[in-house]
């Protein structure tokens, strides 16, 4: 049995679904502003201990999310062998979910993405943050905004659906309203199925804290911050209809609706909490 302690991290749109650990650690873990993987070293799951998890997980279960920082890390080969073992042993899943990076994303061809998502891959919740360089670049995001809409653009191609998660703050004091506008401009590129909010905390000991404390970094204020998600809502002009959901635990408002019918109720209600 291969043992680990490490804390597990999951949407709370996933909070009743089957969790299969996948990876350890993150791939990547240079990003300024996450403190969740620091002290773990990063490590594929065995899939011997993969398989004893199906084998006793429940028969009915009709949903599994793929626990670890980016299970699409893997590559395609193990991603395609995992995916035949979830519908082997949980014949009656119909959505595997998961998180991953644009970097990783971007290793997989359209091709590949559609086989994955015909074999029961539905799901991808992805960390987009903004739609600016320059915050991407300073936070070590590890990719550009160009690759994101590339990439985003690929899952559509694949007609894999995905939620895009963005982080408002992100861009730092008097910088809420460029990065709502730059973030719109963005998320307008392509069809995505839900976009999640989430605000922006400084963790201690990571990169982005040490910024804070040298002045390099100053947070926006609670005003900014809803500016930041008026200004967001007011841009977005999605293809498709789309969820709006900032009910993350983060949030410093939570409101949740469908783009664009729901628009005007949204920003009334960002506008009666400033």
């Amino acid at each position: 049995m291969y043992n680990n302690d490490e804390t597990i991290f999951y949407p709370q749109d996933e909070m009743n679904t089957f969790l299969l650990p996948v990876t350890l650690g993150c791939s990547y873990n240079q990003c300024a502003f996450c403190s969740m993987y620091k002290d773990s070293k990063y490590g594929e799951v065995p899939f011997t201990e993969i398989e004893t998890q199906l084998i006793n997980g429940e028969l009915y279960t009709d949903r599994v999310f793929l626990t670890g920082a980016d299970p699409m890390a893997i590559g395609f080969a193990k991603m395609e062998q995992l995916l035949e073992l979830i519908q082997k042993y949980l014949p009656y899943c119909a959505c595997v979910a998961s998180y991953a990076a644009i970097k990783s994303i971007a290793k997989y061809s359209v091709e590949e993405l559609s086989i994955l998502h015909d074999k029961g891959l539905r799901l991808l919740y992805i960390g987009f943050e903004t739609g600016r360089n320059d915050i991407l670049k300073v936070l070590h995001k590890g990719h550009t905004v160009e690759t994101a809409i590339k990439q985003a653009k690929k899952l559509n191609e694949a007609k894999l659906q995905f939620n895009s998660i963005i982080m408002y703050g992100i861009a730092g004091e008097g910088e809420s309203e460029a990065n709502g506008i730059a973030t719109a401009q963005m998320i307008n590129q392509f069809t995505t199925q839900k976009v999640i909010t989430m605000s922006l905390i400084v963790f201690v000991d990571t990169e982005l804290n040490k910024m804070v404390e040298k002045g390099k970094f100053v947070p926006a204020g609670r005003g900014e911050r809803l500016l930041e998600i008026k200004t967001l809502l007011e841009h977005l002009k999605p293809q498709k209809a789309m969820l709006f959901d900032t009910t993350h635990p983060t949030n410093i408002i939570r409101i949740k609706g469908f783009l664009p019918q729901d628009k005007n109720r949204l920003i009334a209600q960002v506008e009666n909490s400033f």
